[in-house]
């Protein structure tokens, strides 16, 4: 599927500016070794943050597009079975009333034939 891009849906780089630590300023004469558990941490903390952000937006424009496809199919579907159900409707109306006319006819002409029968 190769749709045009949705400029409603975030990019990674968008979620993550408000996300992005500060950075620390550290004292030009002292170099401060990375605390690996801190940083660590930090990083996993932040991923997971911007994972379930992009997650929920993601879910709910997916939720919004399939709901609208779904719409659309069977909004396509039973425009196609309305029509399918009137013609059929149709048809067998067209039958029963023809078959009723045909016995209708068939019993006046019998009547009628019967009372001329009995004035001869």
């Amino acid at each position: 599927m190769n749709q045009p891009f949705d400029a409603s849906i975030p990019v990674l780089t968008e979620i993550m500016k408000d996300e992005l630590p500060a950075p620390v300023a550290a004292p030009a004469t002292a170099v401060r070794a990375p605390r690996i558990g801190e940083d660590t941490l930090d990083w996993a903390a932040l991923e997971r943050r911007v994972s379930e952000q992009v997650l929920q937006q993601l879910s709910n424009r997916v939720d919004f597009v399939l709901e609208q496809r779904i719409k659309d199919s069977m909004a396509e579907i039973l425009d196609h079975a309305l029509h399918a159900l009137t013609a059929d409707i149709r048809d067998g109306l067209h039958d029963t009333i023809g078959k009723i006319v045909a016995r209708a006819v068939q019993q006046e002409i019998t009547h009628l034939q019967a009372g001329s029968g009995r004035q001869k």
